[in-house]
């Protein structure tokens, strides 16, 4: 009231602006000044493996967060028919496939920002700057030890070998993480040589695809199938739950870490990622945001939570990711991954990949 007080005071009985219209105007001021003090989130992640980091957010910047959770497509789908009136400032969605949708569908705006540019990996991140990796997990192959032995198995590209025909589980074709997969190996192996190997590999499955990665690793266990793919956090997941389901599925299965030869180039890379919404009214807190969770401690707890690794260089793998082991990682960019995608789909349904 003071400070209200020393500005009504500072014009004379003469002045053109009534009292009741200044004090409109310090009001509306005043509530914009408090809005700006926020940040809108549209999150694919679930509330539970982000707000506390939020929280966290809040309660050192003094930045408050006002959090939207959803599936990746339909929070894509609000903020395409929102457009520039959406609320949204940041859009946090997994895999490069999906952020490279998001970029190509307008709802992202380029972010210069020097501290991450420093600090996300230069492969990890848009080319143009629309979106930056916040995790990262890996899309490798899973087997069951009583069926097959480690020497058996080399890389992707093997899979398509008759040795296995009627031995693999696969989820949809539809599934962007088998997508942003093969868009990596169109890159690694060229056009011709994928779409060979996509209908080798297709030959091989021992039933048509079906659930996702979690209901593909159960089936590994169950004897469904020999092997299968599936992301690392899943199998993360199942090592640190307490139910006796996945406790039983983590023990009997092993992880396989494909395509690391010396001259081969690593295991499949994908992120979980975050991009400033075109629409932003807070777009200097959103990059905050982006900021913070790519810090070190939120790197940390972000990865321990999510059973993903972190994108930041010098923190550690969650202790449950620690027992895979080390691995090569692709050191492709992610953006390739969205430019070949509408390719790798086109040859995944050519290949019978239902």
């Amino acid at each position: 009231m003071a400070v209200h007080w020393s500005i009504f005071s500072s014009f004379s009985a003469s002045s053109r602006l009534p009292h009741a219209a200044l004090a409109a105007s310090i009001l509306t001021a005043s509530i914009s000044a408090s809005a700006a003090q926020e940040v809108n989130v549209y999150s694919a992640r679930k509330e539970a493996l982000i707000k506390p980091m939020l929280d966290r957010f809040t309660a050192d910047t003094d930045i408050k967060v006002n959090l939207v959770t959803g599936s990746a497509d339909a929070l894509l789908r609000r903020l395409q028919v929102e457009g520039s009136a959406s609320p949204a400032d940041v859009f946090i969605t997994v895999d490069a496939g999906r952020l490279y949708r998001a970029k190509k569908a307008g709802v992202l705006q380029p972010i210069q920002d020097a501290e991450l540019e420093a600090t996300i990996p230069a492969n990890l991140k848009d080319s143009d700057d629309y979106w930056f990796g916040l995790s990262q997990r890996a899309r490798v192959i899973f087997y069951n030890p009583q069926k097959v032995s480690a020497s058996e198995l080399s890389t992707y590209e093997a899979l398509a070998d008759k040795k296995w025909q009627g031995r693999i589980c696969a989820r949809s074709s539809s599934n962007i993480y088998n997508q942003s997969l093969v868009a990596s190996m169109i890159d690694a192996d060229g056009q011709a040589a994928t779409a060979k190997w996509l209908k080798g590999f297709v030959a091989n499955f021992a039933r048509p695809p079906f659930g996702g990665d979690s209901d593909l690793l159960k089936a590994a266990a169950a004897g469904v199938c020999d092997i299968t793919l599936a992301n690392t956090y899943y199998f993360g997941r199942m090592g640190n739950s307490d139910k006796a389901q996945d406790q039983a599925v983590f023990n009997k299965l092993a992880i396989f870490w494909p395509n690391q030869g010396e001259n081969q180039r690593g295991a499949h890379v994908n992120v979980s990622g975050a991009g400033v919404t075109a629409a932003a009214e807070h777009k200097d807190n959103a990059v905050k945001l982006i900021r913070y969770l790519s810090s070190h401690d939120a790197q940390q707890w972000y990865a321990d939570v999510n059973n993903e690794y972190p994108v930041v260089k010098g923190i550690k793998a969650p202790a449950v990711l620690q027992t895979f082991g080390s691995f090569k990682a692709d050191s492709l960019s992610l953006s390739v991954l969205g430019d070949n995608n509408r390719l790798a789909v086109k040859l995944m349904d050519e290949a019978g990949w239902k």
